[in-house]
Formats: structure tokens, C-alpha cells, sequence
């Protein structure tokens, strides 16, 4: 401002040539004269008015701001909700907001205003989820405690939360544990709440869910992946101590603490459905709170961005199916589930297959084929053999009555006579103890009648001073007699 000020002083008071102006004052003749120009056309000389300090100078008189006309601005928020569908990219919102305001902000000035905008955004906010692609899930590591109204023993319940990636609409519900049955049916029921499935979910790691963990290939438990497989959903578990991989549910999971258990702590509950009532009370409050950096809810987002993109639910209700491998018993073609015996197919005994049991059934499957179907049976020691499934010469000794085991041990001696009865009379239904009894009856093969009938003395001693039979020891036991006096 100070060689403005000279460039006119020495111009007009001491009527010094332009050219002589730029060798004095050591600048381009070319501005000393758009100086003298600008002051001229501004009505200007020399002395400058007393009141004229040097902003408004310039930026009245000298360089008045241009008259240009303000363009549209675009809509950040509404850019931000557009970009989560499907294909939707910001060359085609640039040309939508082009064709509206054909004097607006070119490609590179639109991207960069909203690129602008969207760093004031909270960093969970700024990962870009597709609409419909993922649901995140957790369990909250508050529990919630449910008083027996009998006894008034408290147990804690376990709340289990699931979330939509592109609007956060969020799903809570309160479990008696996290076992793999509680987060299949977590699952089953949010999918149910949102009306449709994800292509994606992306659960923690625990044990329940992901047998082995793993960045590359995790081995998922197979009670989950037989629930992913029926809604026709990914699984891609999130990385170990990656909190960041699931922001979504951390931060749901931290909303529904703070405005679900935190709201209830004062109320006593007396049932897991009763706590469940109100805490789905609370989430649909939850869901309609407004967002603090952007417009509408949880809601309102879910119903314009997520609800379309989602996939139908399957027509099959889903059923929990606990799932276990075991090896097909070489001596009696059955498997062990649950503390209960049920047949397979005779000859696939000694093979591995795999056990999928629902609330009223047990299904045997070998290499994804069905082999046996039994109902399930909660009693432990019970057994289930079907027919079909024994060899030509078992296919009687489900139809053996008691008497004819008391009968034959009766041939052998009345120490074995004895007891085969204490063994068939230690169990509810006969038909438990006949693996027991022919393992001994055949016995006589080996070492005769007189040396079982012998040895049964001592087992039958055995058997009165303990209350209970393990048919592997007292044949143990018989063999060691039998060996010793033979």
C-alpha cells in the first residue's frame, strides 16, 4: 500500500513520468500505470482523502470485489446417503446436480466440497458401508441380572446386538448366555427385525462362533455356519483386536448400554421374555433418536437405504441345529450325542460322520448324506436303533425278551443267572442293559461255562457292594478271573 500511495504522489503532486515512477521505486512500468489507470477511474488524485485508510483503498476504489453470482451449493448430507446404494458413484450425483444447476461447481470443485464435508464427520461415520452388504454383531459386555421370583437367585442375562453397516439400525435382545445357540438365534431374530438378509455378517471371534481364528481362513463353528447357510449370508468374522473392523456394533453396542441396560438398572425383572418386552421398548426409541451430524435416524435412514437392498427372508422358518462329529461305533454301529446311543447304518461302522441335532430330532450325515433319523431323547443312557440299520444276524435282539438272557445265563450257572438279572434290573427299560449282558453271556466262548460261572460269583459280590454296573469293568474283571483260573 505504501508504494501505491508514492506511485500517485510522485504522479501527481510531483508530475514525475511513469517510466521514471519504476526506476525510482524499482517496479514493473506496466503496474505503475494499472495503478495510475485504476485511481483515475476510481476519481482519485492527489491528496488522497484524509478518512481513506488502505482496505478501503483497495478494495473500494482500486479493486472492487467482482459481481459474480453465487452458485448452487450442493448437498453434502444427501450425497453422503446416496453414495451407500448400489452403484451409485459421485460422477453420476455430479451430473444429477448438473443437469438441476447447469452454472454450478464443475467435477473437481463438487468432489472436492464434499470430500471437504465429509472429514467434519465422526470416524465411524466416515466408512462407507453399501447398503444391504453387512450387519455387524456382538454381545455387550454389561449384563443385565434376571431375579427367580421362587428362590430370588439372580442370574445375568446377555445382550446381544446386531447392527445394519450403511444405517446403523441397530437390533437388542437379551440371551441366558453366548453359547453358539444363543448367537445363531441372535442372528435369526435381527434378520427377522430388519424384514430381510445382508449379503454379509461380520460377527467377533469367541469360541460359539469361530472355532479357530484366523486373518486368512477362520474355521466357523458349524452350528453358525449351518445358520449362514439358511439364510444364504457370508460369514467374515472380524480380524483379533480389531475393534475397527466392527465400529458399526461397538458403537451400537455402546448405545444400547448407555440407553437400554443403563435405563433399566433401577427396575427388577422376573423373566428373560418380561426383560425382553421392555427392552425392545427402549430400541425402537433407540432407533428414532435423530442423529447429531446428519439428518433423520436410525429409522428413517433404514427404510430409505438399507430396507430396499435387502434380500428376501427364506421361506423355512430356521431351527437351531447343534452340530458335532463322532466316529460311528465299530462294535454296535451307534453314535454318542448328548449322553444318549443312536444307530447308523451297520456298515459305516468305525466311520466319522456328523451329528445334527434340533430341539426334536438327531440326524446322522456322512460326507452331506443323510444316513439316520431319529427323534431326540433327553434321558441320558437312552438308545434308538432302527431296523434298517442292523446286519441280518442283530436284527432279532431288539425283539429278545428279558427271560431269554435270564435263560441262557440260567445254562451257564446261577451266579451268571444272578447277575444278568442285577443288570437288567439296575435300568428303567431292559433293552439298555443287553449290550452289557451279551458282552458277558459270550464270555462262555472263551473261557467256558464253569470258569464265567466261577468268576460271576466275585462280579456279583461286586455288583451288591457298588450301586451301579460299568459294563466295562465288570467284564474286565471277569476276564482277569477267567485267565486265572483257567
Amino acid at each position: 500500500m505504501r508504494m501505491i500511495r508514492e506511485i500517485l504522489r510522485l504522479y501527481y503532486q510531483r508530475g514525475i513520468s511513469q517510466k521514471q515512477i519504476s526506476r525510482s521505486l524499482g517496479c514493473a512500468r506496466s503496474s505503475v500505470g494499472d495503478y495510475i489507470k485504476k485511481a483515475q477511474k476510481a476519481g482519485l488524485s492527489w491528496p488522497l482523502p484524509a478518512e481513506l485508510d488502505d482496505e478501503d483503498l483497495l478494495e473500494q476504489h482500486l479493486f472492487p470485489p467482482a459481481t459474480e453470482k453465487r452458485k448452487a451449493q450442493p448437498d453434502c448430507a444427501y450425497i453422503h446417503v446416496e453414495l451407500k446404494k448400489k452403484g451409485v458413484t459421485l460422477e453420476l450425483l455430479w451430473l444429477e446436480y448438473k443437469a438441476a444447476n447447469p452454472d454450478g461447481y464443475q467435477q473437481t470443485q463438487f468432489c472436492d466440497i464434499y470430500r471437504s464435508w465429509r472429514k467434519t464427520l465422526g470416524i465411524v461415520m466416515r466408512q462407507e458401508h453399501k447398503a444391504g452388504q453387512k450387519a455387524f454383531s456382538d454381545f455387550a459386555g454389561k449384563t443385565f441380572p434376571i431375579t427367580d421370583p421362587g428362590t430370588g437367585e439372580v442370574t445375568q442375562a446377555h445382550l446381544f446386538v446386531c447392527a445394519l453397516g450403511a444405517s446403523s439400525y441397530t437390533f437388542a435382545q437379551l440371551f441366558h448366555n453366548e453359547k453358539s445357540e444363543s448367537w445363531c438365534n441372535g442372528h435369526a431374530k435381527a434378520f427377522a427385525f430388519f424384514q430381510g438378509c445382508p449379503e454379509i455378517v461380520v460377527p467377533d471371534n469367541p469360541k460359539p462362533v469361530i472355532t479357530k481364528a484366523s486373518p486368512y481362513e477362520p474355521d466357523v463353528n458349524p452350528s453358525f455356519a449351518q445358520m449362514a447357510s439358511h439364510f444364504d449370508v457370508t460369514v467374515i468374522p472380524a480380524r483379533v483386536r480389531k475393534p475397527k473392523d466392527k465400529a458399526v456394533v461397538e458403537s451400537a453396542v455402546g448405545v444400547a448400554t448407555r440407553w437400554i441396560l443403563a435405563a433399566l438398572r433401577h427396575r427388577t425383572f422376573f423373566s428373560l421374555g418380561e426383560a425382553n418386552v421392555a427392552v425392545r421398548e427402549l430400541l425402537n426409541s433407540l432407533n428414532d433418536r435423530p442423529f447429531k451430524k446428519l439428518p433423520g435416524c436410525r429409522r428413517s435412514r433404514f427404510e430409505e437405504v438399507d430396507k430396499p437392498a435387502l434380500r428376501a427372508l427364506p421361506s423355512a422358518p430356521y431351527e437351531f441345529a447343534e452340530i458335532k462329529y463322532a466316529d460311528v461305533n465299530i462294535a454296535d454301529y451307534h453314535v454318542q450325542f448328548d449322553k444318549c446311543w443312536y444307530s447308523a447304518p451297520f456298515h459305516h461302522r468305525g466311520r466319522r460322520v456328523e451329528v445334527r441335532a434340533t430341539a426334536h430330532t438327531v440326524e446322522i450325515f456322512l460326507r452331506g448324506t443323510r444316513v439316520g433319523t431319529h427323534p431326540r431323547f433327553v434321558t441320558p443312557g437312552h438308545t434308538s436303533t432302527l431296523p434298517e440299520h442292523r446286519p441280518a444276524n442283530h436284527k432279532d435282539y431288539g425283539d429278545w425278551p428279558p427271560e431269554r438272557l435270564v435263560r441262557w445265563a440260567a445254562r451257564i450257572g446261577s451266579p451268571t443267572k444272578l447277575l444278568i438279572e442285577r443288570l437288567l434290573n439296575e435300568v428303567e427299560h431292559p433293552e439298555l442293559a443287553y449290550r452289557k449282558c451279551f458282552g458277558i453271556l459270550r464270555l462262555a466262548k472263551t473261557f467256558g461255562d464253569d470258569r464265567l460261572s466261577l468268576c460271576t460269583i466275585n462280579a456279583t459280590v461286586f455288583c451288591t457292594i457298588f450301586a451301579s454296573v460299568d459294563r466295562s469293568t465288570t467284564k474286565f474283571r471277569l476276564k482277569n478271573h477267567a485267565r486265572r483260573y483257567r
